[in-house]
């Protein structure tokens, strides 16, 4: 068990979180009881997680995606009003974080992403405004692109749009999960043969076919489930406390 304010003031120390500019606020979003004993976890606090934290009995639920978003309507009405309600109603706190997960060169989403692919010599890029942000390494042996789709979705547990040509050989890779895809580029830039993030636009079509990179489209939900689990196994580990990861499904 632990206290509210110890929890996040931990957090925010092993995250980095006050040098990292971000469009979220990071730490405490929704404030609920003071001790914390049991961790409800997932990637998005949507209405379904929340059910699930409230039916277990969760003193706070940890989530990659929280509230407050910039340019999000301010109002606690409709979908938000009824999600923040719930967690003021059974007293769960709430917290959320963003690019801090991404980025941690150990618990972030795209450390277990490097992980899980067995990536080696890796280093992180500033992209898009933030240190770290962009991974580059390489993969043990060069492959075709198909074949590493394939393995990517094994592990993710999901299939890959694979855009570009497939039987490319391949080696570089450089990835950063969620909505990263206008990062292509820059990727190809640095001498990645293959790029991997979450979502896909129109335009990335055509990069990829134009420019030669290969462009594989894994999920922004399934690229992002790691740093929560990474990060709630090292907060239970440190603190004794109780944790559960929730799954709630998302195809995109």
């Amino acid at each position: 068990m632990i206290d509210r304010e110890t929890f996040e003031r931990y957090c925010h120390q092993l995250l980095l979180v006050d040098s990292i500019s971000d469009y979220c606020p990071n730490g405490l979003q929704v404030e609920g009881r003071e001790q914390i004993e049991k961790l409800l976890v997932g990637v998005t606090a949507s209405e379904a997680l929340l059910e699930e934290a409230e039916a277990w009995g969760a003193c706070a639920v940890l989530v990659h995606h929280g509230y407050f978003w910039k340019g999000e309507p301010s109002p606690l009405v409709g979908m938000k009003g009824r999600r923040v309600r719930r967690l003021m109603k059974n007293d769960i706190n709430l917290f959320a974080y963003h690019l801090p997960l991404d980025v941690h060169v150990e618990l972030g989403n795209n450390a277990c992403l490097a992980r899980d692919f067995g990536l080696q010599n890796l280093r992180q890029v500033k992209a898009g405004g933030t240190e770290g942000l962009l991974w580059v390494g390489d993969l043990p042996l060069r492959q075709s692109a198909s074949q590493f789709a394939a393995a990517v979705g094994i592990i993710l547990q999901r299939e890959p749009l694979l855009l570009g040509d497939a039987e490319r050989t391949v080696r570089t890779v450089a990835l950063c999960s969620g909505g990263a895809q206008d990062f292509i580029d820059q990727a190809r830039e640095l001498g990645a043969d293959v790029f991997i993030s979450g979502e896909v636009s129109e335009r990335t079509t055509h990069t990829a076919i134009e420019t030669g990179i290969t462009y594989l489209a894994a999920g922004h939900h399934a690229t992002e489930r790691g740093g929560v689990q990474a990060l709630a196994k090292h907060l239970a580990h440190r603190f004794s406390l109780s944790y559960r990861f929730i799954d709630i499904f998302n195809p995109v």
